[in-house]
Order: structure tokens, then C-alpha cells, then sequence
């Protein structure tokens, strides 16, 4: 029986979880509407009065119908089928809603949906009767629920489509107490931060506009004076504020650059909405981010809980609402939780007063066959705690299927026969009832105005505060435990083990930090194990994703600065090697230790730093460099591994390091200062080489035939090309009978002939001149040319024994002497 009963719960379980396939979150208030998903005719209630009557009230129940198959349905029409009789249990309540259809033995008299037959066309319907006239049988001292379905048939009479709703009608003389109802008001979200400073998206915007999901939770708690505890994740108030308070960034995960939003008006409204509506009533906090409490505690991983339970993080509720929570209630997730999870919660939420809030699915029924109220106790390693148990099959029915206009209907509707039913159940005794809508409800607009309207309103209910429930006698519960199936709807190892990794670099970022702390990830990882998580995977791991490149980036603003090419030359031996580390972080200082190890240890030995000046303390945007002592055994390239540690005992490492290339050249200093000197020298005396060249060039040029270099008259001959340069043939004496070139010795022309006259330059040949041969020293021979001049003209005859221009040699050949042979000469 027992085994029985677990199967059992965990099939009612199996809709609170966010991370169950279609299938299995089927729930009795959505059966119907996966019945209409079915049908060939898609039905909508639009319109039901009274919500509760008598057996003299008017009826009245429209609402549409569609054709959706593609194709004509001719001979469509619509009836009302209901029973006279009211139903007698909410088991029997639960059967007929989930029925697709059902043996209730009243119809009335069909009408046609001629304009239905077609395909795509939607057509209105309606049934005007009375209590009267259906002949319904009025209840006696309790509330009397009656199941009403309308039906759509073909023309063979098939049922094609169709919805259950049910009324309520009151006794003429009630005899009940009216059940006692709590509401637990959700204002939960998913995760829309990485870090603290950028949003992955700007729905929030949406949800809190007017119409929006978290804009109609708040409207709703302010519309009407039915107290509830609201049940508040310090992580969204955290988010609002952000936009709230100034610009704030939005990037997309994967995105390149985020998108800059202006202060929200939207936000500072909603958040102004809230602390109206919320005033006069309670609030608990969720721990920051409502992180997997079950996943951490089976992976043991706990010390998260304590720091999502920690005011630092949940003390922005207090700080935004301007005072603290007032109740002190745990919800684990789904409202189930094992052992370990229900220990961590009344250690951090409950510890000596409070309550745990779970689903009534995870308890058996009171031994002692009374009816179930909402109060029991829980035993825990920290003793006995008090435990309120929301309805689960109400809160299926609050949260499922109410998105739509016609599915709201449907849902206050059923609401509505739940509640009498229970009161009808054991009239006699005081009842109590909790409602908690899951974490993400998203209500069609004015269902859950309506929900606590009717909840005061209706005569058969009676609305209290959470306090009062908790205040009441405890019933005496089995607790069936947590099954290890529920395993499959908890984060994933993978998810945890990643986000595990970005808390130790996380926490070794934060150890650097000196002075008041400006940056931190503490929350950061706190969002990435919340259990919004369950239902997106693919969106956790852009989230995780970009996380750690935000966190990468961060802490490699602080870093050692790799040398350009990652190379440090070192000449010698010895020498020592310039390390640079730099904090580029915005208004935080850090402090870190430098480390440098050689990788060949052999070839490359490093001396470590003294103590005092291997810790670095930087201000933003400070450098300083540290020289490293190296002694070298032979040239080459040798790698070191620059590292920065968190300055504490145990040397943990901040980020990966760098390393360098140190290229040693064996050249010490001593030699690069004697090389350097012996270069100069050389450098000063092909200056002044070359400065005594000039000066003979511009002496040549202006005739003086003076060089500062020894006798004129001794040097080579020159190519035969004009301007200055090495002399050249002169003139034919022949040609100036009368002028001899024995009294001008060197010269390259006669006196009185020179570049002043209009003759050739000296070392510019005659037009047509041969080159002469080698020059001699002393006065020219009579009736031999002077030195520096032509030969005489073959075509005269030949040559005079001992004239010089018939003596063979190598320029006569047409070899041109080597260069520098006359700077030698002339040195002898």
C-alpha cells in the first residue's frame, strides 16, 4: 500500500517540475485543454453567471467554437450536457474535469453551428436557462457544485469538441464553517544577469510594463484588501534596481558588444507599485537567485546556501521594501526537498521560528481519517519544524491552463467548486487551505485579482493571514520522503561542475582585492545555480558561456605584460631580466605575489625575488616591474613561466601566467663596451679619410693643383673623364710652339691654360686624346710632353728613341690602375 501511495505522489509531483517532458506535466486542470488540442473543434468559454447562485438564478453560459481541420464538418451543432445532481467528493470532481467525455445524464436541445462547418471560421454559441429549468436539485446546508460540458457534435453525433466547467450553487439555510484560505503571492523570475553589471536580455522591461506578468502579480495584491504573504527572490529586486538606478548595459550571449539602456522608468514604477500594494502585508525571502538546494546538497557542495541565505545578498529586499521580512518561511523547490535539503533550510531560513511551505502531494492523508488541514510538522536533524501544506491539486489548477481569457474562466470556474467541495467534505469542522502558485506563474490578465476577490467574496471561503495557519494546531502527517527518480528534474552535473569552476576563479579574483570591494562574482554564481535553470539548458549554458569570459576579462586586467615578440635579450652570462605587472581594473586596487621559474634549469638559473619585493600592491591603473637575477650556462633561447599567486600562505595562483623567451648572446657587457670602442675609432678614421678627399677634390676643382698630399706632379693618370678627379693627358706642346711644360712640374696644363682660360680642367683629356702612360717625376725631356699631357699624334710619325710615349706598360695597354694604388704611392 505503501509503495502504492509513493507511485502515487510522484505522479502528482510530476507537473511541478519545470524540467518534465509534455507528458508528464499533464495535470488534471489541463487535461482539458489537451482534450481540445485533440478535437477537430476547438472550443472557448467566454462567459459564465452567475460565478455562484441559488436555485432561483439565471444562467447564462456563451462562448466560441472553431472549426480546425482543414476541411467542411457539415451538420455541426452544440448542446449543454450537466447533471442534476451535485457532485458528492473532489475525487469524483477530478474525474469528471479530466474526462474528454463523460456519461452526464441532462442534455438539452442542440442548436446548429452552420457557419462552424467551414474550415477556419469561428462562431459564437450560447445556453440562456435557469436553475429551475435545468432542474437542478438545490443543495441542503452545504454548497452543491453541478458539472456543466458543452458539447459539439458532428453529423453522425460524434462528439468533435467540447469543455467542462462547473457552477455553484448556495443552500437556502448554509450549515458549514467556511474554509479558512492563506495566498502565497510568487514574485520570482528566471535569471536575466551574468554579472553584475550586464543583462543577457531586457525582458524585465516587459514583465514589469503595464499588462506585463510581474505588473499584473503586484496589480493584483493591490486591487484588493485579501491579505497574503508575499514570497520574494532578493536576486529580481536586485535586477530592478540596477535598471532603476542608472544606465545599464544588455548583452546578448555570444554577442560582441552589449547595448547601453537608459535609467528604466519602467522599473523605479514598478518598484514604487510594489512597496504600495505590499504595505500592510507579509513577505519572506527566497535565498539570492533560489538556487538548487537539492542539487547542491546531493553533490555536496552547501557552502552556496549559506552565502544565498547571508544579508548581504538577501538584505536588498530589506534595503528596496525599507523592512525586513517579517516571515520566515522556507520553500524548497516544487515544494519537495529530502533530508539534507530540508536540514540546510531550517538551519539558514527557519532556525528557531518559522515554517517550511511544501506540497501536500509529499504527505499521507491524517491516520486517523479526519480531514486534511494545511498545518503539520516535520522532523528535521534540527528538531521539529512547523510545515504548511499548499493544495496541490489547487495550486495545478491556479497555476496550469490560465493563460488565456477563456482558459481564466475555466480556472475561477473550478477554483470556485474546489473550495465548496472542500467545505462540503466535513462541514463540522474548521478547515484550512493553502495557495501557492508555482514560482513563474503567469496569469491571464485579472485571474488573479479575481482568484482573491472570490476568495473574501465567496460565502464558503473565509480569507486569513499566513500567520494564522501557521498559528493552528498541527495535524499529525506521514512525510513520504524524496524519491531518488526526482534526481532527473534537478541541475545537471555538468551545469554544476562548470559553475564550480567559475567560483574558484571567481573566489581567486576576489582574494587579490585590496581596500573596498568594487567588483564581485559572489552573485553572479549565486543566478547560475538558480533552479530557473531546470527548464533551460541551452540558455544556462550561453549563460555559463559568457559568465566566464566576463570574469576572464576582468581578471586579465591584472597580468604580467608580455615583452613585444614575448623575447628579452640577455648579453653575457649573467644579467637580469625586466618583468612588468600592471592593474588596469576601474577604482580597485589588488594585491599579488610574482613568481618566475625557468623551464631548464640547467641552462637558465633564476635567483628569486626578496620577499618584500616579489608582493606587489597596485591602485587602479597602476604598473610597477620588478629585475629578476639570471646566471646562463651558454647561449641560446631559454623559456621562464611568469606567474602571480594570491599573497596568502597557501600560493594559489591568480590566472594562467606568461611566459617569456630570453635569448642570452654570450656577449657580456665588458666585450659590447671594447666592441663599441674599436667601431668608433674606425668610424673616426674613414671620417677623416674622407674629409681629406673633399678637401683635395675642391683644391683640384679651383686649379690650385694643390691636394695637401704630396707632389702634384706624381699621381696617375685618370680615366679621361672630365670634372675633378685624378689628373688627366694636358695638352700638345706641339700645338703651343714656344711654351714649355718644364716650368710648371705636376701641373695638368701649360701655365696660363686652366679652367679660367676656356681650356679643359685639369684631368679632362682633349677631344679625341688617348690616355697617356705612366707620369714621371722631374721635368719633361725636350720635346716630350709634360706630364699630364697627350701623346703626340701617331699621324707626326715615330716615336724619338726615350720618348715616354713608347714605353709599354700597363696603362698603355688600357688597364686602369687599381684604386688606392696612387694613395700608396704617394704615401712613399
Amino acid at each position: 500500500m505503501t509503495t502504492v501511495k509513493r507511485a502515487m505522489a510522484l505522479a502528482a509531483l510530476l507537473p511541478c517540475f519545470a524540467m518534465a517532458a509534455p507528458a508528464a506535466l499533464a495535470a488534471p486542470a489541463k487535461a482539458p485543454s489537451q482534450a481540445r488540442a485533440r478535437a477537430q473543434v476547438a472550443m472557448a468559454l467566454t462567459k459564465i453567471t452567475p460565478k455562484s447562485g441559488t436555485a432561483n438564478s439565471k444562467i447564462e453560459i456563451s462562448g466560441a467554437a472553431k472549426n480546425r481541420t482543414g476541411r467542411q464538418l457539415p451538420g455541426l451543432t452544440v448542446r449543454l450536457r450537466y447533471s442534476a445532481q451535485p457532485v458528492t467528493s473532489r475525487s469524483q470532481l477530478d474525474q469528471i474535469s479530466n474526462a474528454q467525455q463523460n456519461t452526464l445524464p441532462n442534455v438539452t436541445r442542440p442548436q446548429p453551428l452552420a457557419q462552424a462547418a467551414a474550415p477556419g471560421v469561428k462562431q459564437n454559441w450560447s445556453f440562456r436557462t435557469s436553475a429551475r429549468q435545468l432542474g437542478l436539485r438545490a443543495p441542503v446546508g452545504t454548497p452543491g457544485v453541478y458539472p456543466m460540458r458543452v458539447e459539439v457534435l458532428n453529423s453522425a453525433q460524434q462528439v468533435v469538441g467540447g469543455l467542462t466547467t462547473f457552477l455553484t450553487l448556495l443552500p437556502k439555510q448554509p450549515r458549514y464553517k467556511p474554509v479558512a484560505v492563506g495566498w502565497v503571492l510568487p514574485l520570482i523570475d528566471r535569471m536575466h544577469r551574468t554579472n553584475d553589471r550586464t543583462f543577457m536580455d531586457d525582458e524585465l522591461t516587459e514583465e514589469m510594463s503595464p499588462g506585463g506578468r510581474l505588473s499584473r502579480l503586484v496589480d493584483a495584491g493591490a486591487a484588493t484588501d485579501t491579505p497574503v504573504t508575499w514570497a520574494i527572490d532578493p536576486a529580481l529586486l536586485d535586477d530592478v534596481q540596477q535598471m532603476a538606478s542608472g544606465d545599464y548595459y544588455v548583452k546578448a550571449p555570444g554577442a560582441k558588444k552589449g547595448v547601453k539602456k537608459e535609467k528604466s522608468k519602467v522599473a523605479a514604477a514598478w518598484l514604487t507599485a510594489l512597496k504600495n500594494a505590499s504595505k500592510g502585508d507579509r513577505y519572506f525571502v527566497l535565498p539570492y537567485g533560489d538556487p538548487d538546494i537539492t542539487a547542491l546538497v546531493r553533490r555536496k557542495t552547501t557552502r552556496d546556501i549559506g552565502v544565498a541565505f547571508d544579508a548581504r545578498n538577501t538584505g536588498v529586499a530589506t534595503q528596496i521594501l525599507g523592512r525586513p521580512p517579517d516571515a520566515h518561511i522556507a520553500w524548497p523547490a516544487s515544494g519537495v526537498g529530502g533530508p539534507g535539503t530540508l536540514d540546510q533550510l531550517a538551519k539558514y531560513a527557519i532556525k528557531d521560528s518559522g515554517s517550511f511551505l511544501m506540497s501536500s502531494s509529499q504527505f499521507e492523508e491524517p491516520a486517523t481519517g479526519a480531514q486534511p488541514n494545511a498545518t503539520t510538522t516535520l522532523q528535521t536533524h534540527l528538531g521539529s519544524k512547523k510545515t504548511l501544506l499548499y493544495d496541490d491539486t489547487i495550486n495545478q489548477i491556479v497555476s496550469g491552463g490560465s493563460g488565456s481569457a477563456s482558459g481564466a474562466l475555466l480556472t475561477e470556474q473550478r477554483f470556485l467548486a474546489e473550495t465548496a467541495m472542500i467545505t462540503a467534505e466535513a462541514p463540522s469542522v474548521q478547515r484550512s487551505l493553502v495557495v501557492a502558485p508555482d514560482r513563474l506563474w503567469n496569469p491571464a490578465d485579472g485571474l488573479a485579482k479575481n482568484l482573491l476577490t472570490f476568495t473574501k467574496g465567496a460565502d464558503w471561503t473565509h480569507e486569513v493571514p499566513l500567520s494564522t495557519i501557521e498559528a493552528a494546531q498541527p495535524q499529525a502527517r506521514t512525510f513520504h520522503g524524496y524519491s531518488d527518480d526526482y534526481e532527473k528534474y534537478e541541475l545537471g552535473d555538468a551545469h554544476l561542475d562548470q559553475t564550480r569552476s567559475i567560483a574558484k576563479q571567481a573566489a581567486a579574483f576576489r582574494a587579490v582585492m585590496t581596500g573596498p570591494v568594487k567588483i564581485s562574482y559572489e552573485r553572479a554564481v549565486l543566478r547560475l545555480e538558480s533552479v530557473a535553470w531546470r527548464t533551460s539548458q541551452a540558455r544556462a549554458k550561453r549563460a555559463r558561456r559568457e559568465l566566464q569570459d566576463e570574469l576572464k576579462w576582468d581578471m586579465h586586467r591584472v597580468r604580467v605584460v608580455p615583452p613585444k615578440n614575448g623575447r628579452v635579450l640577455m648579453g653575457g652570462s649573467s644579467g637580469r631580466l625586466p618583468v612588468l605587472v600592471e592593474n588596469t581594473l576601474r577604482d580597485q586596487s589588488v594585491k599579488v605575489r610574482l613568481v618566475v621559474r625557468s623551464e631548464n634549469t640547467a641552462k637558465l638559473q633564476l635567483s628569486p625575488l626578496d620577499p618584500e619585493d616579489a608582493v606587489l600592491e597596485l591602485r587602479p591603473g597602476e604598473r610597477a616591474q620588478r629585475w629578476i637575477p639570471a646566471q646562463a650556462a651558454g647561449n641560446g633561447n631559454f623559456q621562464i613561466h611568469t606567474e602571480l599567486l594570491i599573497p596568502d600562505s597557501r600560493g594559489r595562483a591568480y590566472g594562467d601566467g606568461e611566459t617569456i623567451t630570453v635569448t642570452v648572446t654570450g656577449y657580456g657587457r665588458l666585450a659590447l663596451l671594447i666592441t663599441g670602442g674599436g667601431l668608433a675609432v674606425l668610424f673616426v678614421g674613414v671620417g677623416v679619410r674622407a674629409s681629406r678627399a673633399r678637401r683635395r677634390r675642391k683644391a683640384e676643382a679651383a686649379g690650385d693643383g694643390s691636394t695637401g698630399m704630396g707632389s702634384a706632379g706624381t699621381g696617375e693618370p685618370g680615366g679621361g673623364l672630365p670634372g675633378p678627379g685624378l689628373s688627366g693627358p694636358g695638352l700638345p706642346a706641339a700645338e703651343f710652339p714656344g711654351i714649355s711644360g718644364a716650368g710648371l712640374p705636376g701641373t695638368g696644363h701649360p701655365p696660363g691654360t686652366g679652367p679660367s682660360s676656356g681650356a679643359p680642367a685639369s684631368g679632362a683629356p682633349a677631344s679625341g686624346a688617348p690616355a697617356s702612360g705612366p707620369a714621371t717625376s722631374g721635368p719633361a725631356a725636350p720635346g716630350t710632353p709634360a706630364p699630364g699631357q697627350a701623346a703626340p699624334d701617331p699621324a707626326a710619325g715615330p716615336a724619338e728613341p726615350g720618348d715616354p710615349a713608347g714605353v709599354p706598360g700597363s696603362a698603355a695597354e688600357g688597364e686602369a690602375p687599381r684604386d688606392g694604388e696612387h694613395r700608396r704611392r704617394d704615401g712613399s
